[in-house]
């Protein structure tokens, strides 16, 4: 009896320490996306805009920031390196142990959950996949982005995108096809190196308006003011949540 009673308490104690786990993540969750709000104060994006307006003051281009908490969920990592787990780990158990059957899949579901909590935060489970993948998935989430943004409309075809994944830690600069053909190429990979650069040192406004302020020169270059120069894209920061 007292033996029943000491594996159902083992048993109950693990759904504990799981539907904890479920609540730690949500709360997590939560705090990144006010993470995603706050990593700009609103000084900092009024800033960031003033310095967009003040580069397109000196061209008929168009400036655009954004950012992005991240440019995938990556749920079907835990779930794929859980079961990858979870398959392997009944060979030993059935060539060097007298387990029973019933024991080794019971073995196997504890493994796969457990290891899909620990790999379930988005941290975890974003460094688990290749950095290739990640810039990938960062790439067209900015290519989504010019799109949905109508960069790719303005009169000129002279729309500038500055994108910036945070849990890739990857950025990108994307220009419509008339940029592109005058600015010479790796202009934008080395405003694009600075900027993550910066970034990483914890100065995310100043290293916006610092790139900002490059693209605005090499467009000024190539773009001057027109006589009908209007503003056809706001002037802002966009923050993305999700």
């Amino acid at each position: 009896m007292v033996r029943g009673r000491g594996q159902l308490w083992g048993r109950g104690r693990f759904w504990r320490l799981v539907k904890a786990r479920i609540r730690a993540e949500q709360a997590a969750i939560k705090l990144r996306k006010q993470t995603a709000m706050t990593l700009f104060s609103d000084s900092d994006r009024q800033q960031i805009s003033a310095a967009i307006t003040a580069a397109e003051r000196n061209t008929s281009g168009e400036i655009m920031a954004v950012v992005a908490q991240a440019s995938e969920n990556y749920y079907y990592v835990p779930f794929l390196w859980a079961a990858l787990a979870a398959l392997l780990i009944p060979w030993p158990l059935i060539h060097f142990t007298w387990i029973t059957v019933q024991w080794i899949y019971l073995v196997q579901l504890l493994v796969f959950l457990a290891l899909l909590i620990v790999l379930w935060p988005r941290a975890r489970r974003t460094a688990l996949v290749p950095r290739s993948l990640r810039n990938a998935h960062v790439d067209r989430r900015a290519a989504e982005q010019f799109l949905t943004l109508n960069l790719h409309t303005t009169a000129g075809r002279t729309g500038v995108l500055i994108f910036v994944s945070v849990a890739e830690r990857h950025a990108v600069i994307l220009a419509d096809k008339e940029i592109n053909a005058r600015v010479p190429g790796g202009t934008w990979q080395t405003i694009v190196d600075d900027l993550t650069r910066e970034l990483g040192a914890g100065n995310p406004a100043p290293a916006f308006m610092r790139a900002i302020e490059k693209v605005g020169q090499h467009l000024a270059q190539h773009f001057p003011p027109g006589s009908i120069d209007t503003n056809e894209l706001p002037d802002r920061l966009i923050v993305l949540d999700t």
